[in-house]
């Protein structure tokens, strides 16, 4: 199934989307969050006369670094023994069509495509493999937006990747998905109509596989119904500047477009 959140004439709502394609999608609405049992109030609207909001609450965003071996080498960096994590606020996350906003602090922002997964309601905490993968409720397009120039001028990355809006998730969840090979795509360009291809790769390269991803993290901090793993980033990462559109396409998933603006 797919999950989506959003805005219609009478509020705010989880909804199912149905319809195959692109074009001609509905969404009809369920009276509770997703993890629930999925009850249809009835009511459906289509796509086009809704808006989409990042699928789901997240009480925090975990990134992995350097989990494809060919984005480690374009960074000039050697692949992690083991998961390299961080956080992303909740403050950060934004939703399909909207802004990335770039603050006047960095001179250089990168987008990052990469496979998001979101933990279910049983959460995880301190689980094996078999915990991790029964953990996943689903998974989405995510975007680890990042200011190059402050990830390599401080310590610790929290402010190059934490500031407000550098986290577009959507546009929907999707359920019971295949994802142990799929392609992960990025598009970038001032015309949204002729965007050009920036990032390709599969899921099969991931250095470290979303059950260890998902086992490694709940051994740090425990995992809460809604958060996000980000499974990091194939190569080909490359600058994002005001007036672009980035696109980041998941096989299986769809499309997550978000434009990019000026802060100040």
């Amino acid at each position: 199934m797919r999950f989506a959140r959003f805005v219609h004439p009478g509020g705010v709502s989880f909804g199912v989307v149905e319809g195959d394609g692109t074009s001609g999608l509905t969404v009809a609405e369920i009276d509770s969050i997703p993890f629930n049992e999925v009850r249809f109030t009835g009511q459906r609207w289509a796509l086009a006369d809704i808006r989409l909001l990042a699928p789901i609450f997240s009480s925090k965003v975990i990134g992995i670094g350097r989990n494809y071996a060919d984005h480690a080498a374009e960074m000039g960096n050697e692949v992690p023994k083991e998961p390299l994590i961080f956080i992303k606020p909740s403050t950060s996350v934004i939703g399909p069509n909207d802004a990335i906003r770039i603050p006047s602090v960095t001179s250089r922002v990168e987008e990052e495509a990469e496979l998001a997964v979101v933990i279910g309601a049983s959460g995880a905490r301190r689980v094996d493999r078999a915990g991790a993968e029964k953990a996943i409720f689903g998974y989405t397009c995510g975007n680890d937006v990042t200011a190059r120039d402050l990830q390599r001028s401080d310590p610790q990355w929290t402010r190059a990747k934490g500031f407000d809006s550098f986290c577009p998730i959507g546009p929907w969840i999707v359920t019971g998905l295949d994802v142990s090979d799929i392609e992960v795509r990025c598009e970038v360009g001032r015309d949204p109509e002729n965007l050009e291809v920036r990032q390709i790769g599969r899921t099969k390269d991931m250095v470290f596989d979303i059950p260890s991803l998902i086992s490694y993290v709940s051994h740090v901090m425990t995992l809460l119904p809604g958060d996000i793993i980000l499974t990091g980033t194939p190569a080909g990462v490359s600058q994002i500047t005001p007036g672009d559109t980035v696109s980041v396409s998941i096989q299986g998933i769809g499309e997550l477009r978000n434009p990019v603006v000026s802060l100040d």
